[in-house]
């Protein structure tokens, strides 16, 4: 292979607004612009869907008004120096800013006077969600055009022209058998330029006329797409979460071996299960959260790959174990109590009363200790004097919660009629 050669995505990249393939959004966009119908745009799409290639496009379209700016590398000052051009220029800049999500705040609002007076045209490529990643007056003037994940059988089309028009690949005088190219296809997890790129690599180190699926051990095996600060980190673990909260065992566990196999942080996919044991199982089965925090134990102490097996254990166990949001409800209700009513002060019987002073005002005085008089413990109020009685907890009917609302009933009628019948203790 040549030394200056660049790589065959470079060299196979759209030229035409038709050669764009399955982005039908952007190609939308793309036809406005040669029409004349110009706008500040922002590309948001995963690695590899063609946001460059949008951007290769438009340079072809207006190559005199066309401007880059790599956001790695590129700061104020350049921004300045090219949307300076704007005023001394019949036609608009067109800003091609790569990466913009890795521009400041300081950066975009410097961007922002020229997009707002429409000085120049912004084209800003993302794979972060702009709604996090572009502060909302930039956001807010320019049209958001999703990229969305190539399928399979577009990049497969992609590779085939790549293998018929590329001179340096058709020079090698080699091809790939139909099966060979769609699991290349498919390994690409979406990504148009890893997909050329791997074909690259394929036909250039493989010394045979026709490559089959056998010859690409050792070739195919690429890590998953995954941002663990951006939109898919908690798009998967979203998903994981609403599976296991309706109980299904298949995607719960898909869910996380996704998440497992994309290099996700093992402690943040147990701290949300210990969440959801709380959450969403709550007192349905108390087990859950012990069996949550269990498989954090037994993760930290094994280590990866082994210990990930706790992992799979727990997710099924809590896809599996009775729902009930009730905890969570209750602490809710609590908050809003808390915040509406105040801090009214502690009852004086529910005091402590440690020095004799505090005995003297009257701390503790009246308290009864429920062990030894069950009956006369129900009568006290365990709330503030003034507060209005709540029903903070509403256990369901769900697993142990049914038991749990038996108890809670039998204490309220046990208090309505003055007997305490449902935890008397035999008399000594």
């Amino acid at each position: 292979m040549p030394k200056q050669l660049p790589p065959l995505a470079f060299r196979v990249r759209p030229v035409r607004i038709d050669d764009l393939l399955g982005q039908d959004e952007a190609k939308a966009m793309l036809r406005d612009f040669a029409r004349g119908n110009l706008r500040s745009v922002l590309l948001w799409g995963p690695p590899g869907s063609g946001k460059t290639s949008v951007a290769s496009i438009v340079e072809r379209l207006y190559p005199d008004s066309f401007f880059t700016i790599h956001a790695v590398t590129g700061g104020v000052q350049e921004i300045r120096k090219v949307t300076g051009r704007a005023s001394q220029s019949e036609t608009k800049p067109i800003v091609f800013i790569d990466e913009i999500h890795r521009f400041n705040r300081v950066q975009q609002d410097a961007l922002l006077p020229f997009v707002e007076s429409g000085a120049i045209i912004l084209v800003g490529a993302t794979t972060e969600n702009p709604s996090f990643a572009i502060t909302s007056p930039l956001l807010s003037r320019n049209q958001v055009i999703v990229l969305k994940a190539l399928s399979a059988a577009v990049i497969e089309d992609i590779l085939r022209r790549a293998l018929a028009e590329d001179a340096f690949i058709i020079s090698l005088h080699r091809t790939m058998s139909d099966t060979c190219l769609a699991a290349v296809a498919r390994s690409a997890d979406g990504d148009a330029r890893a997909a050329l790129n791997l074909l690259e690599l394929i036909l250039t180190n493989i010394d045979k006329e026709t490559i089959e699926l056998d010859d690409l051990k050792g070739l195919m095996e690429r890590p998953l797409y995954h941002d663990r600060s951006g939109e898919n980190h908690y798009d998967l673990i979203s998903a994981f979460h609403k599976s296991v909260r309706a109980g299904d065992v298949e995607a719960s566990i898909y869910w996380l071996g996704r998440m497992l196999e994309a290099g996700e942080d093992r402690l943040f996919v147990l701290r949300r299960m210990i969440r959801i044991a709380s959450e969403d199982v709550g007192m349905a089965d108390p087990n859950a959260l012990r069996m949550a925090v269990s498989a954090k134990e037994a993760f930290t102490f094994v280590g990866s790959p082994e210990g990930e097996i706790a992992l799979y254990e727990t997710a099924i166990y809590l896809a599996c174990a009775p729902k009930s949001n009730a905890v969570y409800l209750a602490e809710k209700r609590v908050q809003k109590l808390i915040q509406t009513t105040g801090s009214p002060g502690v009852p004086l019987y529910l005091r402590n009363a440690p020095t004799r002073l505090m005995r003297e005002i009257g701390y503790s005085e009246g308290y009864i200790y429920a062990h030894d008089d069950p009956d006369g413990a129900l009568t006290l109020d365990y709330m503030p004097e003034g507060l209005p009685r709540t029903e903070l907890y509403r256990p369901g009917v769900a697993g142990v919660e049914k038991r749990i609302r038996e108890i809670l009933d039998a204490r309220r009628k046990a208090k309505r009629i003055g007997s305490g019948a449902y935890r008397k203790t035999p008399k000594q």
